[in-house]
């Protein structure tokens, strides 16, 4: 007896289907794949980029704590007195004025930055002023006028930093208290400075944004002779034993 054996016309209708459901996941399946290693380099540069401003954060979090908690720079305070007799040969009993002065000395940068008041004894006036061994460069800049002279630095007056900390750190014991004598120099204007960009970052700080003129000693040029329509103005300092009076003239 032979069987003779009939598909049933819904399961050749449903073979189909499911050939082409399996085919449709195959399809699928590397798109997928795909997809999920987009989103995890997404979410790791995510992660790398937000890692980076948490470390810019605490780059920038440190220096702002090392610059306004970690000590500065010392600042010296030292006074000196003088005497205002030029011939102290004589019977006359000298009397004495005093210098006070701020001294933020760097020895590192090799820069001597002097700050003198507002004289209590004196004509002269407050000045800031700043040495820079470096660049062999000294800038006065004359508080009440306002204005800034650059000339070059004299090694035989202005002691190099560490004399000038030892000095100081005399000066600030209060047991040194040196009576010593005023040495006079006289400046004359002789050109102004239009770009004080080349004179090095102190005396740039100092000096931007200023009328700034070079200056020379009156004893180096030669034929000068005083006039009486000068304008001159003094400041009155120390960065040695002695005190020192630079006259500033202005034609």
């Amino acid at each position: 007896m032979v069987k003779i054996a009939f598909n049933s016309p819904f399961a050749q209708k449903d073979e189909p289907k499911k050939e082409a459901a399996e085919a449709l996941v195959a399809d699928k399946d590397p798109e997928i794949a795909t997809h999920g290693g987009e989103n995890s380099s997404g979410r790791c540069l995510l992660t790398l980029l937000g890692l980076a401003f948490i470390l810019a954060g605490v780059v920038v979090g440190g220096a702002c704590i090392y610059k306004y908690f970690m000590p500065k720079h010392k600042v010296y305070r030292g006074e000196m007195c003088y005497f205002e007799n030029e011939n102290r040969d004589r019977a006359v009993e000298p009397y004495f004025l005093p210098v006070t002065e701020e001294a933020d000395i760097r020895e590192d940068d090799n820069i001597a930055i002097i700050d003198v008041p507002v004289p209590e004894f004196s004509d002269s006036d407050p000045a800031a002023i700043v040495h820079d061994f470096d660049r062999l460069l000294t800038a006065y800049l004359d508080l009440q006028l306002g204005n800034c002279y650059v000339i070059p630095l004299n090694t035989s007056i202005v002691m190099p930093p560490r004399n000038l900390m030892d000095l100081f750190a005399k000066l600030a014991t209060g047991s040194y208290l040196p009576q010593t004598y005023l040495v006079r120099e006289e400046m004359v204007v002789t050109e102004e400075i239009d770009n004080v960009s080349d004179l090095g970052i102190f005396i740039y700080q100092l000096c931007v944004g200023k009328e700034t003129f070079r200056l020379q000693r009156r004893d180096q040029i030669t034929g000068l002779q005083k006039r009486s329509v000068e304008n001159c103005h003094s400041i009155r300092h120390f960065e040695n034993s002695f005190v020192v009076e630079t006259k500033i003239c202005q034609q």
